[in-house]
């Protein structure tokens, strides 16, 4: 009884180890069949997620990691560089120099003189009477100090005869900058300025920048000596400083179609004279970085004050820089056409920047005009000649 006993004992046994180990085995199927099927079903949805937002592998890659460190890096590069930028900006974009030689090489003023396509005779007169041409542009720039050269635009129709006109006149004369985005054309004037600052900034590092009109005569020595006197101003706007009214009406010679923007009061802020007006490197460096967001209104010295009018920048009236029939009363010579001759108004002074040692001025001719050359005593002098 003992030995039937202690087998039906291990016979009992046994079918419970066998029924526990197939429910474990079911189990297990169950629970792998489950989470099969879940994996499944994340796959199918990842898949639809990825076909309705165009996304590719949720996987990163090893290259995808290496852009990534990379990217990285470049970001605190770019903040380094973004540092040393604004560190710039404090010292005004003033280039430093090591010894004073080198300093001495750096040229005084870079002028770009305005012109147009059709004003070869102005821009004769202009190298007869103080530019010059050859040797004695030469001699100027590395004895002044001071680069001349005409800025101009490109024509309307690209390659065209007055194109080639200027390309074959430049390769006779070597003194213009011809600003190829540019389309010469009045709407474009203020563009033209820009570029001409920003290019000029980039090719040379002078201490100063100067826009001219191809219709004035500077004096080398005045505007080297009163250039000379404000060194020590880092970033100053000079030039014969005015305001005035702004003509709201399309049928006015002077409008501005943002004229809006000025106030109820239709004012311009303080700016120079259009004639020619100076600004230091820091300035013309400040147009080369941000040329293609400064705007550009419809009058060239206007966009050029409106640059620095919010800036930390120093306003340098100069009445040696007045040239036109409104500043007279400030003892600036300037001359009109007549239908004899010329006739000369203003106080004649050799200091004047805009009069050469003889006492001869800039010459302002208003509404249409056109310029020619002709021999005095000891120069050749234009004139305006109203058509």
């Amino acid at each position: 009884m003992a030995r039937k006993g202690t087998s039906m004992r291990l016979t009992s046994s046994r079918i419970s180890s066998l029924l526990l180990s197939m429910f474990a085995t079911f189990a297990s199927f169950y629970v792998a069949g489950r989470l099969w099927q879940e994996s499944q079903t994340r796959v199918h949805l990842i898949s639809e997620l990825h076909r309705v937002t165009g996304q590719g592998k949720s996987a990163i890659s090893v290259d995808d990691t290496l852009k990534i460190i990379a990217c990285r890096e470049q970001k605190k590069t770019l903040a380094a560089l973004e540092m040393e930028l604004s560190a710039a900006r404090q010292q005004g974009f003033v280039p430093k120099h090591t010894d004073g030689a080198e300093t001495k090489k750096r040229p005084l003023v870079v002028i770009g003189i305005m012109t147009s396509l059709g004003n070869k005779k102005k821009r004769d007169a202009v190298r007869q009477a103080w530019m010059g041409t050859g040797a004695s542009l030469k001699k100027i720039e590395t004895e002044k100090g001071v680069i001349a050269r005409f800025v101009i635009g490109r024509s309307a129709n690209k390659g065209d005869s007055m194109d080639k006109s200027i390309d074959a006149e430049n390769s006779q004369t070597d003194d213009f900058i011809i600003l190829d985005d540019v389309v010469e054309a009045p709407e474009e004037a203020s563009k033209k300025v820009k570029l001409f600052f920003a290019y000029a900034a980039d090719r040379w590092d002078a201490q100063f920048y100067a826009k001219a009109n191809d219709n004035i005569y500077v004096n080398m020595d005045a505007l080297g000596s009163t250039l000379a006197a404000l060194q020590g101003k880092p970033r100053a706007y000079i030039g014969c400083m005015k305001s005035g009214e702004v003509f709201s009406e399309p049928n006015q010679k002077w409008y501005e179609p943002e004229w809006w923007k000025f106030g109820d009061k239709k004012a311009y802020f303080r700016h120079a004279y259009g004639e020619m007006y100076v600004i230091t490197n820091a300035l013309a460096r400040f147009v080369s970085i941000n040329r293609d967001i400064l705007h550009a209104y419809a009058h060239d010295d206007v966009s050029t004050g409106s640059w620095f009018v919010g800036l930390d920048v120093k306003h340098v009236d100069e009445g040696k820089f007045c040239c036109s029939a409104w500043s007279s009363a400030r003892g600036v010579a300037h001359i009109h056409s007549q239908s004899q001759g010329k006739q000369v108004h203003g106080n004649i002074k050799s200091s004047n920047v805009f009069l050469n040692a003889k006492g001869y001025g800039c010459i302002f001719g208003a509404g249409m005009a056109h310029t020619y050359a002709f021999p005095t005593p000891d120069m050749h002098l234009a004139f305006v000649h109203q058509r």
